[in-house]
């Protein structure tokens, strides 16, 4: 069943040049969605777009429908009640995502006590358990910490905790793996893998990597020049693209990369 069902979605700049020219796409309740371009094509502006974050200035045109209601209709109070509570977002970068003045255990309160209702004990007790949901070492004094006290890796374990706090339908992940290393990537790539598992929402993964998308996504989203150029099943894909572009991707992949024929 068809949960979050993007049409038509135009961003504008403040010239009127479209830096995303009518995207359509859809993913279903539980369902992987991998959206893959170069830097510039579109793909972090759409993500933005579907929540109301895109920068001041931009126009945004089109529908997003997360259960037929369409939330660039939506005024900025009924905004808010969906953002974090019903979709919520990863970052490419926590150290700037988060708030530097203020502990991780504040911040993942944040919305518990907005969406949830949670104060004092019981707001860290929920933020305790969604910290080691994530797998963070040493619960207390990660909550205890702020940002910039902490690793690359555990303050994007963090920005997940934040981003899972009230148990979101669509998780939209925006190059989360991107500003770390080798290792650290593979540890991030494994918890999205099991809390998406283990929470049933469902994953929108963006990134310009083909061969991160392919260990994460079931569909396919191609975006080129703020366009969709394709919009497949990964296996197929994998087997025979359409589009010129996405064939382009998928050799340059397998040249540098491990890449299966299907998925």
């Amino acid at each position: 069943m068809t949960l979050l069902d993007v049409r038509d979605l135009t961003v504008r700049t403040a010239t009127g040049r479209a830096v995303v020219d009518g995207a359509t796409w859809s993913v279903d309740t539980g369902g992987r969605l991998g959206i893959i371009g170069e830097s510039g094509s579109g793909k972090s502006l759409t993500a933005l777009a579907v929540l109301g974050l895109v920068p001041e200035g931009m126009d945004v045109s089109g529908q997003v429908l997360l259960d037929g209601v369409d939330l660039l209709t939506l005024p900025p109070r009924g905004l808010r009640r969906v953002r974090g509570a019903r979709v919520a977002m990863v970052f490419q970068e926590p150290l700037t995502a988060l708030d530097p003045l203020m502990t991780i255990g504040r911040q993942i309160a944040g919305p518990l006590r907005l969406h949830r209702g949670l104060r004092g004990d019981a707001a860290r007790a929920a933020a305790a358990e969604l910290c080691e949901l994530v797998r963070l070492p040493e619960v207390g004094r990660v909550l205890d910490s702020y940002p910039w006290q902490l690793s690359g890796g555990q303050r994007q374990r963090a920005g997940l905790a934040l981003a899972l706090a009230c148990e979101p339908d669509v998780l939209l992940a925006d190059e989360p793996t991107t500003a770390l290393d080798v290792t650290v990537q593979a540890e991030i790539l494994e918890l999205l893998d099991d809390v998406a598992r283990r929470t049933g929402c469902a994953l929108v993964f963006i990134s310009h990597d083909l061969p991160v998308v392919a260990q994460l996504a079931q569909d396919l989203v191609v975006m080129h020049d703020g366009v969709v150029v394709e919009h497949t099943t990964l296996a197929s894909a994998l087997a025979g693209a359409d589009h010129p572009y996405t064939r382009e991707l998928i050799a340059a992949a397998r040249a540098v990369s491990h890449l299966p024929e299907d998925a």
